[in-house]
């Protein structure tokens, strides 16, 4: 039962990893929290069941790879219509971050609008086929999660490694106007970084909405991966990957903790959110974050 439960838990932060990445890689470069980001994972995981069930019958694998294109060009969208202009006018980030939660509020809104508060289904590629080993029962699905999870945060690693635009984006995350004055295209930088945030964010969108279901709401899951975030420290993608899998794996063992026969289970969120306050109050910059300066 306990291993059992390891693997489901890091399954699930795996997933938790993808979008705190999301989280730390905006905030990385423009030192504000992307409150939209939550909306942009919702509209990844609408774009799996469209193309999936609703329209095209398209199969798994290719449905995935489209809601990650999908989920990117929707949070580049994001950032030309809601964020650009105040970034060149060098607005403070909680101007910013009032725009994301208004981005946010309105796309959901506007799914309760289009397509109504009904719960949606998207098909897992493996069914409910699972692996048994002795007492071990683990979903074949959770493992295709955390190993296309840990994949794509791999390939990501590489980019911001091996690439010019990685390498761009790292010297940004440091000081965006030395950036600028090297003649890196600040726009086409921070449009990339959104591609990846949403992209990465997309996926984890339909991985959300194959375990639980899709619905108009489910971005408030993001408040989950954003603990994650803080935890590893905002702007640290190893601290977004290592937060994310410690909070999956630690809500995993709390749901099958009790005590004095009573369940812990229900109390899932406020552990998540209790160990919020309690590293904040310890440590405000996360296990992996830095103190940065206004960037904008």
């Amino acid at each position: 039962m306990f291993f059992q439960t390891v693997i489901t838990g890091l399954s699930i932060g795996s997933v938790y990893a993808l979008m705190a990445v999301g989280y730390s890689l905006v905030f990385s470069v423009l030192n504000f929290s992307n409150f939209a980001h939550g909306a942009i994972i919702t509209l990844g995981a609408y774009i799996a069941w469209a193309i999936m069930v609703a329209h095209l019958s398209v199969p798994f694998l290719p449905a995935l790879l489209l809601s990650i294109a999908g989920a990117g060009f929707l949070a580049f969208l994001n950032e030309r219509i809601a964020y650009s202009t105040l970034r060149r006018r060098r607005a403070p980030s909680l101007y910013l971050m009032i725009s994301a939660m208004g981005v946010s509020i309105c796309l959901q809104n506007l799914l309760y609008a289009t397509v109504g508060a009904k719960l949606y289904a998207i098909p897992a590629v493996f069914a409910q086929d699972s692996f048994v080993f002795r007492d071990i029962t683990v979903s074949k699905m959770d493992i295709f999660a955390f190993w296309f999870s840990t994949l794509s945060i791999a390939v990501l690693h590489l980019i911001l490694t091996r690439t010019k635009v990685g390498m761009a984006i790292r010297a940004a995350s440091r000081d965006m106007e030395m950036v600028s004055a090297l003649g890196v295209n600040l726009d086409v930088l921070v449009a990339v970084l959104f591609f990846i945030a949403g992209g990465l964010g997309g996926m984890a969108g339909v991985f959300m909405g194959i375990k639980y279901m899709v619905y108009p709401s489910m971005g408030w899951i993001t408040n989950k991966a954003y603990i994650g975030a803080v935890i590893g420290g905002l702007g640290s993608l190893p601290g977004a990957i290592i937060g994310g899998l410690l909070l999956g794996l630690l809500e995993a063992l709390v749901s099958i903790a009790s005590i004095g026969g009573t369940s812990l289970s229900t109390f899932r969120d406020v552990f998540s959110f209790g160990i919020l306050v309690a590293l904040l109050i310890v440590r405000p910059t996360g296990l992996f974050g830095r103190t940065v300066e206004e960037k904008l």
